[in-house]
């Protein structure tokens, strides 16, 4: 079947990348592998630019060049969403009772990728752009958009599950689950060294 992908990249990355050794992620190699019966079409990524931290100022330098190394891809396209970073009072843990402080912190939320994957989905769908769709994503709030995909197109949807445990919402909806595992991570790397219109660049060395 003629098949979209919709990866969640930040659920994928908090789910199974972040602190491994597997960032330096080849997506298209990586549903080859998991999908071997699927005819891949498109490889839609959902993401954000991250800013500089403190502790990290080299982040969105790494950020960059790896959307550099999945714009070698010819099938995918990257669509992004954006940072909101605020300034709340949130409640300090272990106050006694009646005796409640507040302390001031940065909170610094990833906005828009949700609704891009659900708008890309069901305009795809109901494009016909599609046979099936498979998810890269662990998130109950597309339930939506996978039941309508499901119930007005009677398409087949299945989800490729980042974390320890899938979802259960997503369980009972999906036509299928497959959990992404340490060996195919490791088997989906891109080269060390890739070459695009700009020249030779290659892996960040604290990957």
């Amino acid at each position: 079947m003629l098949t979209n992908i919709y990866v969640d990249g930040f659920n994928l990355y908090y789910g199974a990348l972040k602190g491994s050794p597997y960032r330096w992620l080849d997506l298209n190699r990586l549903c080859s592998l998991l999908l071997p019966r699927f005819t891949i079409n498109r490889i839609k990524y959902f993401t954000a630019r991250v800013r500089a931290r403190s502790d990290d100022p080299g982040q969105p330098g790494r950020q960059e060049i790896y959307f550099r190394a999945l714009r070698t891809l010819p099938n995918v396209e990257i669509i992004f969403g954006h940072f909101l970073t605020n300034v709340v009072s949130m409640p300090l843990a272990g106050c006694e009772p009646g005796n409640q402080k507040y302390v001031s912190v940065i909170k610094t939320e990833e906005k828009g990728s949700d609704v891009n994957l659900a708008t890309h989905l069901l305009y795809d769908g109901f494009k016909g752009n599609f046979q099936s769709a498979v998810l890269i994503t662990n998130d109950s709030d597309l339930l939506e958009p996978i039941k309508v995909i499901r119930s007005e197109m009677n398409a087949h949807i299945g989800i490729l599950n980042p974390h320890a445990a899938p979802s259960r919402a997503l369980i009972k909806h999906a036509s299928f689950i497959k959990q992404i595992r340490r060996g195919v991570l490791s088997a989906s790397q891109f080269p060390s060294q890739l070459r695009d219109d700009k020249g030779v660049f290659h892996k960040p060395p604290a990957w």
